[in-house]
């Protein structure tokens, strides 16, 4: 099978990035920029931003993100750039933002430069939007021609961001390895439109190391607003590592057990990674995998405070309709189950939804 790897085409992490900004975009040899930008970030980098472009005398259009990363969303940012001599999309902030800033690029074929200012996803680095409705539940995957042009991953703001979302940004990243290696088990074609490699499996695995190695002394630098190593390591293995290693490593029951979840309504206040840690746990209580992986990585989820039981997702009161619920939407026809190396059905997910829970409330 031929085999695919996917990145960005520059990776740049380092402190004070952001008012470099104007230098790094400007390298890439464009014109004008349109940044779609969090309200936070608006709020207190606004001026920041505005005066790097400044410096290389490149124009630059500030849009504050609201809402949804939507369709609806994507397709209003596109009428508001009618008429406008746009060169480049720029997406600062989290993961909706980013995902937004990619699918206007891609809808107006568009570079795109991408500045996550939280560790808490690895959307930043692929060549994938997800987009959700207006009301907040999973739409679709939309594939990207290619990945973003450019990364800047300034840790002088990631650090500043609340300590949960360092903690969801591990969680999205633990979920790399076990489902890459349960794509390399099973032959499938990853979200780079080939099979698993030896350089793929090797990222995800360097990023599950990094995080068992430096995650809780992470947590305790974000806690105290410090930039330490350890602080560092996370940001790339939440950021980098997981980025390339979901892509071209594969999706498997981690995520589509997310999808799931993202159809309770008692699951809307949790983040990505949140949901896609207990999805993890769920994996390898499938995979029938040995009782001591299983601990090692709930001993680790306790120890950054992901959730491990259902109540920690909110789900405080299990009943079978809702459970039913999530393992329905787990088991999609075209969705990342289907990358299993073994036949999963409903009832799999269910009952192992129910075993998670069971081994998290023992822990």
């Amino acid at each position: 099978m031929t085999q695919i790897i996917t990145a960005p085409s520059r990776y740049i992490q380092g402190q004070g990035e952001i008012a470099k900004l104007g230098v790094h975009v400007a390298n890439l040899g464009v014109r004008n920029g349109y940044a779609i930008v969090d309200p936070f970030i608006y709020a207190h980098y606004k001026e920041e931003i505005e005066q790097s472009f400044s410096e290389v005398a490149m124009a630059v259009q500030l849009q504050v993100f609201r809402g949804e990363c939507s369709q609806s969303q994507v397709e209003a940012i596109l009428r508001d750039m009618e008429g406008s001599d746009i060169g480049v999309i720029l997406g600062i902030g989290g993961g909706k933002t980013m995902d937004t800033a990619k699918a206007v690029s891609h809808f107006a074929s568009l570079p795109v430069v991408i500045v996550p200012t939280v560790a808490s996803t690895d959307a930043p680095c692929s060549a994938l939007s997800v987009l959700y409705t207006d009301e907040g539940r999973l739409d679709r995957y939309l594939p990207l021609t290619r990945n973003p042009d450019l990364v800047i991953a300034d840790v002088g703001i990631i650090a500043k961001a609340p300590p949960r979302l360092l903690s969801a940004g591990m969680g999205d990243a633990l979920s790399t390895f076990y489902e890459a290696r349960a794509c390399h088990q099973s032959g499938a074609v990853t979200l780079a439109g080939g099979g698993s490699s030896i350089a793929a499996l090797a990222l995800a695995r360097a990023c599950r190391d990094t995080l068992f190695a430096d995650g809780a002394d992470a947590l305790h630098a974000a806690r105290e607003g410090k930039i330490t190593p350890a602080l560092e390591h996370i940001v790339e293995a939440n950021i980098y590592l997981s980025g390339i290693g979901f892509e071209s490593g594969g999706l498997a029951a981690a995520h589509a057990i997310h999808n799931g979840l993202t159809f309770l309504e008692e699951c809307r206040q949790m983040y990505h990674g949140e949901k896609v840690a207990f999805g993890t746990i769920e994996q390898l209580v499938l995979e029938q995998a040995p009782i001591d992986e299983i601990r090692q990585m709930i001993h680790f989820c306790r120890e950054v405070g992901l959730p491990v039981t259902l109540e920690d997702l909110g789900v405080n009161n299990p009943e079978h309709e809702k459970l039913l619920i999530v393992a329905e939407a787990s088991c999609t026809e075209d969705g990342p189950m289907r990358n299993m190396p073994i036949e999963v059905c409903i009832g799999d997910v269910l009952e192992a939804i129910q075993t998670a829970d069971r081994l998290g409330q023992m822990a």
